[in-house]
C-alpha cells in the first residue's frame, strides 16, 4: 500500500473547550502518513477520511502525548539555573543544542526549582475539530525524506 500525504485543517481544545491550537486563517497542516509526524491517535482517524469530510475526534492522552512521567519530573538547586529570575510557567531548552528536551518550570521556592520534562499536553484527552483539505499519493522524494514536501509541509 502507497502512503499518503494529508492536508487538515484543525481546532484543538482541551477537555473544558478552551482552545490549544488551531489552522484557522493559515494553511492547512500536511503530513506523510505512517512516519510518526503527527499524535498516533489522530492519523489513525485522519488516514480513514477523504477530502472535503469533517470529523470530531477525541484522542485519548496515551494516544497522543502520552501520560505524565513522573520521572521526567526534577528538583534543581536554584543556583544551578541559568537565570536568578526564574518563574513558573517559564519554559527552556535543558541544554546547549537544539535537540535537548524543553522543559517547563512548575515551581520555584527559595532555594530550588522543579522542572518537567513531559510535553505540555501529556496526560490530557484532546479534542479536534477536523476538516480534510487533501488527500494524495507521495512521492517518491516525500518518501526518500520521509516527510511531506510542498505547501503546508516541509520546503527545501
Amino acid at each position: 500500500m502507497s502512503k499518503k500525504v494529508i492536508s487538515f485543517h484543525y481546532l484543538l481544545t482541551d477537555a473544558s473547550g478552551k482552545t490549544l491550537d488551531s489552522s484557522a486563517g493559515g494553511e492547512p497542516l500536511t503530513f506523510l502518513e505512517g512516519v510518526g509526524q503527527i499524535i498516533p491517535g489522530l492519523e489513525a482517524e485522519l488516514h480513514k477520511m477523504k477530502a472535503g469530510e469533517k470529523k470530531h475526534v477525541v484522542v485519548k492522552a496515551k494516544d497522543g502525548y502520552g501520560e505524565k512521567d513522573p520521572g521526567n519530573v526534577v528538583e534543581v538547586p536554584l543556583e544551578k539555573m541559568p537565570t536568578p529570575n526564574i518563574k513558573a510557567g517559564d519554559r527552556f531548552r535543558a541544554g546547549q543544542d537544539s535537540h535537548s528536551p524543553v522543559v517547563t518550570v512548575v515551581k520555584v521556592t527559595k532555594t530550588h526549582v522543579t522542572l518537567d520534562g513531559n510535553h505540555p499536553l501529556a496526560g490530557m484527552d484532546l479534542t479536534f475539530e477536523v476538516e480534510i483539505t487533501e488527500v494524495r499519493d507521495a512521492t517518491a522524494d516525500e518518501l526518500t525524506h520521509g516527510h511531506a514536501h510542498g505547501p503546508g509541509g516541509h520546503h527545501h
